[in-house]
Parts: C-alpha cells; structure tokens; sequence
C-alpha cells in the first residue's frame, strides 16, 4: 500500500508523523510513504521532496517575493503525486499550499482518493470553501469536536471529529499533587507565550514587557518563565534581556511542560496555545497584533465571536482577548490581575476548562489511530463519486 502526504509547516509535520506511526501499526511494515514533510515525518520514514522550512511565510508583506517558489514547490508536489499513483493521498493542514496540490491531483487523476487532515478555518472565515471542498477531497479530519456539524451546514465533504493531538497529552499538562502545590504558592509562576514566529514575538513582546512590570507592582516576588522553541529561543533571549524582571526561557519539551503544570496564570498569543492552556487548567489573558493591512482584511472576513480557540471549543467567551489597538498594558495588566486570586474571574475560567474533558473526549480517543482508520477505509473504499466532478477544479 502506498500513500502520498502533504505537510508543509512543523504542526503538521508532528500530526503526519503520528498517522504514520498509526498506519505502520495497524497495516504492517509493507505500506510505503511518499510526499512532503519535515523532520519528523522523515524520521518516521518518509523521503522529502523538498524541505519544507523554505516555505515559511510570516506576514503578508512576505509573499509576493516568495511566490514563484512556493508556486514551484505546489507544482513539483502535485506530479510526484501523479506519478506515485497512491492508494490514497492525505494533506495536512497548511490549506494555501495543500489544497492547491490536491485540486491538480483530483483534475488529473480523479481516481486518487484524498484526505485532508485537519479541516481549514471554514467556520471563521471564507465559508464558502466547505462546499468547493467537495471536488477535490473525499474525507475532512477535523481536530475540533464541533467542525462535522459546520461542514454538514456548508454542504461540505464528510466530516469525522478524531480528536486533538492535545488530547493524548493530558498526563503531560495536568498538575500532580506537588505541582498543583506550588502552582497555589508563592512566589507565583506567570506564563508569557509571544507566539511561534519572530514576526509575532517582535509586536507582542514590549507590551508584554510592560505588563509585566505593572502586574510585578501588585504581585511580588514573581517568576515569570517564557516556554518557547529551540529556533526561537536566541530570539526571546535577546528581547528580553533588558527586562528589570528577567524571566527564566524553558526550552526542552519537560521544561515547558512543567511551566504550564505549575503556572498561576498566563499571557498569550491568541492561537492553539489557549486550548493548551485550557486542558493545563492555566487562566489566561490573551493577544494578538497584525499589520494594519492584516488587521483590515480580517476585520472583513472573519465571521466568528472569539479568535481564541478555547472560546470556540467551550461556545463561550470565558477568555479574555485584546486584539491590535486594545493590545495595551493597561488593559492586559487590568485583566491579568485577578486571575491570580481565588476570585469569579479565575473560577469562571476553571469551570468551562473543566468541561473541555466532555468536549473533546479527553481520554476516550487516539488521535493517530482513529484518522488512520478512515485513511485506510477511504483507500479500501477509493474515492466517493459524492466528492462531485473534477472538471472545472480552478488552481
């Protein structure tokens, strides 16, 4: 058995990585991978087209010079596909690069089934798409438990709910007796989370700064510890070394573990890391800074109540956010406050996370396995004819 995967950026990269692993375990040593995908995906067997940190994008500003390779690398990955001739094909993530090879795969070759591993953001912006999907991909694998219903209102392609990857790590997030002890005492430990990309990290780190100097004014002594990456870390090192209060960097995965473990409560970048924090049990006060340009388009397009994605799981907005202009110390200071007592803001917080178990039944689903079982299904089965006509497909 052969299948060809797509995954362009490192958040896909570790999800491919686990389906492969999942699909070795439960088909045998004789399924061959092929496509793209990034170290860890190379680590679990797979030979790299291309790799794929060269396509890494922050920002608008960035794409026009990076377009004609990023067009390249669409075009390259699209005819390897073709002439592998996979019993299924599964794109993860990365919906700008990925569906683009997906859509010349299906009008070359509609005979290749395709999955998409992770559906895009269609239930925030540009809801359109979920319906379009329907020519190009015959099953979507949705990480969030409420994404099957939104394509079945958009008319989109079929829909399973396999679970979140953070759903296997709750041993990982969640406080033991110890932790939970000193997460209750004092000095208290503050997260800081910038964001992933030096783009981000350059906007929100002076606010952050200067929050943090004004929540130290009423809370004091504080630790403040900043979990990022390995790639990042030189970055955060030199942002922050001139702060009064020099926070401790957690590089190594038990390092940042452990911070969330023992956090009174954080400061972050709106993203997945809120859902993170969410099953950790950390209150938080979140944030986010675009371009002006950025900030326009999505001001636009984007239809939901709450870019933060553990408001989105919980159907409520339980976690304050302060996006561009209301990204000021004062107001994240303001917000950050009285999570650190026993108080409504935090408990409200704590409560919601506490249904997160239900939601995302935390405990009764394997990530991995469960969307290795529908991509070997959907490679049995060969493609749906309801994913519609190939023709027409636009690039």
């Amino acid at each position: 058995m052969k299948v060809f995967l797509v995954a362009t950026e490192e958040s896909g990269d570790r999800l491919g990585a686990a389906l492969m692993h999942a699909l070795r375990a439960m088909h045998g040593n004789d399924i061959v991978f092929r496509g793209v995908g990034g170290f860890e995906m190379a680590a679990a067997g797979l030979p790299s087209l291309f790799r794929i940190d060269e396509l890494a994008i922050v920002g608008l500003a960035a794409i026009p010079s990076r377009l004609p390779l990023i067009l390249s690398r669409i075009r390259q990955a699209a005819k390897a596909a073709l002439a592998e001739r996979p019993d299924v094909m599964v794109i993860i993530d990365s919906p700008d690069f990925t569906h683009r090879v997906a859509r010349r795969v299906r009008r070359a070759n509609p005979s290749i089934p395709i999955v998409d591993y992770v559906s895009p953001s269609v239930w925030a912006w540009r809801p359109g798409r979920a319906r379009a999907m329907r020519r190009y991909i015959d099953h979507v694998l949705g990480l969030l438990p409420f994404e099957p219903e939104v394509h079945r209102k958009l008319g989109g392609p079929p829909c399973t709910y396999v679970g979140h990857p953070l759903v296997e790590q709750v041993d990982e997030l969640r406080p033991n007796a110890t932790e939970a002890a000193r997460r209750a005492s004092a000095p208290p430990i503050l997260l800081i989370l910038p964001g992933s990309r030096k783009g981000e990290i350059r906007r929100l780190i002076g606010p952050f700064e200067r929050t943090v100097e004004r929540v130290a004014k009423d809370i004091w002594p504080l630790d403040v510890v900043i979990p990022t990456t390995s790639h990042l870390a030189d970055a955060v090192l030199r942002t922050t070394a001139h702060w009064p209060l020099r926070p401790q960097i957690a590089v190594k995965r038990e390092e940042r573990r452990a911070a969330f473990r023992t956090a009174r409560a954080a400061l972050a970048k709106s993203g997945t890391v809120t859902l993170e924090l969410a099953i950790a049990g950390v209150p938080m006060v979140t944030a986010y800074k675009v371009s002006r340009l950025e900030a326009a388009i999505a001001r636009r397009l984007i239809k939901v109540p709450s870019a933060i994605l553990a408001n989105l799981v919980l159907g409520e907005n339980v976690v304050p956010e302060f996006i561009q202009e209301d990204c000021t110390p004062d107001k994240l200071s303001a917000a950050l406050l009285p999570l650190f007592a026993d108080g409504p803001a935090r408990n409200r917080q704590l409560d919601a996370f506490r249904r997160l178990d239900t939601i995302m039944e935390i405990g009764k689903t394997e990530p991995a396995r469960h969307a290795a079982e529908i991509v070997l299904e959907t490679a049995r089965r060969g493609r749906l004819p309801a994913a519609g006509v190939a023709a027409r497909v636009t690039n």
